[in-house]
């Protein structure tokens, strides 16, 4: 081999070296010990980009690269990118990593696995056919802690029309509800197969998501020979206690 020869394989074999480090992360306060290989496999990925050339993160005090996150699924994200192997519980939130870290080979195979599959495809494209969705829970919540000073329950009236045909109801029913008018929620129409009960579903467990006691029952509203009575109307109560 030539002296030229050499330098060259030097070179080119100190350019590879790199990517064989140890590196030592700290994400949030949970430890990992990875190859640098590891977290450039994806370089279309932010943990490439962050640790592509010289690194762009802070140390802490014993010199591990910090990523000021939570750490409690970076070990799925890890293991994935040594092994491609997915993680078999915490689905959701390794997905909410994996969208954080950009990590296109995860994601997609994530969202085709059987319990990512049917929220996505299934609940959350129906729900997104449903008018002012998250606003509306947003609503509900902020009306709910508004009524809980002082209070054990704080009840809301909803209104849910699923079809336009319900939606021409509409002002003679809320003319008819002798609850307070202004604080009444209202949702749909919408035009998918899932019904009434399906939306109240949705409206509990996205609430209860995030933290809440709630419950759901039909508002029963008093009959009367000379009116029509509407089975538009549920009451909504948060539990504080």
């Amino acid at each position: 081999m030539s002296l030229q020869d050499y330098k060259s394989s030097e070179k080119q074999a100190s350019a590879a070296a790199p990517n064989f480090h140890v590196v030592q992360l700290n994400v949030g306060g949970h430890l990992y010990t990875t190859a640098l290989s590891t977290l450039r496999k994806h370089p279309d990925s932010k943990l490439a980009e962050l640790f592509s050339g010289q690194p762009k993160l802070r140390s802490d005090a014993q010199g591990r690269y910090f990523i000021d996150r939570d750490g409690s699924h970076f070990g799925a994200i890890l293991e994935f990118l040594r092994s491609e192997q997915l993680p078999k519980k915490n689905l959701p939130e390794v997905h909410k990593e994996a969208l954080h870290y950009n990590i296109k080979p995860l994601i997609k195979r994530l969202e085709e696995a059987p319990q990512l599959f049917g929220e996505l495809v299934g609940r959350q494209q129906f729900l997104s056919r449903v008018p002012h969705y998250k606003e509306n829970i947003e609503v509900l919540i902020r009306i709910a802690r508004a009524e809980a000073i002082a209070a054990r329950h704080s009840t809301i009236i909803i209104c849910v029309l699923k079809t336009e045909e319900d939606l021409g109801f509409y002002d003679n029913a809320i003319n008819s509800l002798e609850a307070d008018k202004e604080s009444v929620v209202t949702f749909g129409p919408w035009k998918a197969a899932p019904l009434v009960t399906d939306l109240l579903d949705c409206v509990k467990m996205d609430i209860e998501s995030q933290g809440y006691r709630v419950s759901i029952q039909p508002h029963v509203m008093e009959k009367s020979f000379l009116s029509r009575s509407y089975d538009y109307f549920y009451e909504l109560t948060f539990t504080w206690w």
